[in-house]
């Protein structure tokens, strides 16, 4: 049986499924880790310098960006799957203002509620991590995700699914992510996201002149690690404001926990699909690799 028609045989079984029903299984409550860290940035900080786009693909063996050319102002931009964040220009009522795009972290992703093997994990210390072995390419993930940031190496003959992971390597032997790190301006900090709301908080208070009084990332999409902060609404910042305020996995677990061969027969067959072609492709580019030579 090739791939083409192994899928479709799942994809009857997973509509026989719906069709049929089966027995209800108990949705879990997904609960913020107690300690779980982020990054508050502050917008009214932020120069527009690009460094942090730079050590971030320094630290993650990605593209280097040329920040020397301003021309990518000219233009939103989006993260891809070269570049896992990015800088944008805006022209504000408060005039000329930047901001940094990365994966928010959400507190309940989304992207992990719709990864049927777990590949897309929200780790304790708080930031959604991807794991290569246990993908099966179905790239859920980037369908689910409200702020559009997984992304899939398409022209890769072994493709990954690339997304700002917050350092997280780092952050376990007790650092600080990258570009917190390497802010000249420090308009990023770092620590538990409950204390950064707090810190946002004080600011927005002290001087309310300055400040849009709005955390963004507090509550939308039921709360995220990466928070923003600016004098400005967040919709002259770029932010999304279409997000639901509400659980975004809580959309799909009816119909998920519906499903039973979905949750446990499917997953485990496509990610043993999944290895068996990507092994195949690894072989495949090793003999192009050494023809050519």
């Amino acid at each position: 049986m090739n791939r083409r028609r192994f899928l479709n045989a799942l994809g009857v079984a997973g509509a026989t499924a719906v069709v049929t029903g089966g027995g209800e299984v108990e949705a879990s409550t997904v609960v913020a880790p107690p300690n779980a860290c982020g990054v508050l940035v502050d917008t009214t900080l932020c120069a527009g310098c690009r460094n942090c786009e730079v050590v971030c693909a320094e630290t993650n063996g990605l593209q280097i960006p040329d920040i020397d050319d301003e021309s990518v102002f000219e233009a939103e931009r989006a993260t891809s799957e070269t570049q896992w964040t990015v800088v944008n220009r805006y022209e504000t009522d408060a005039g000329e203002v930047f901001r940094k795009t990365q994966c928010m972290h959400c507190i309940q992703p989304a992207c992990a509620s719709a990864c049927l093997t777990k590949a897309m994990l929200k780790t304790d210390e708080g930031p959604v991590i991807w794991r290569e072995d246990k993908c099966m390419g179905c790239r859920y993930c980037m369908i689910s995700c409200p702020f559009d940031v997984p992304k899939f190496e398409y022209h890769s003959a072994v493709p990954k699914i690339q997304k700002c992971v917050m350092c997280w390597d780092r952050i376990r032997e007790g650092g600080q992510p990258a570009c917190v790190e390497n802010c000249p301006g420090e308009a990023l900090t770092f620590g538990k996201r409950t204390e950064l709301i707090r810190e946002a908080r004080r600011r927005i208070h002290t001087a309310p002149e300055d400040y849009h009084d709005h955390i963004y990332g507090e509550h939308e999409a039921a709360g995220s690690g990466f928070l923003y902060i600016g004098a400005v609404p967040p919709e002259q910042l770029g932010l999304r404001t279409n997000v639901r305020t509400d659980s975004y996995p809580e959309l799909t677990k009816g119909f998920l926990y519906s499903v039973p061969v979905i949750l446990t027969l499917w997953p485990a067959l496509l990610l043993a699909l999944s290895r068996a072609t990507r092994k195949q492709e690894e072989i495949a580019v090793r003999q192009i690799e050494g023809g050519e030579r």
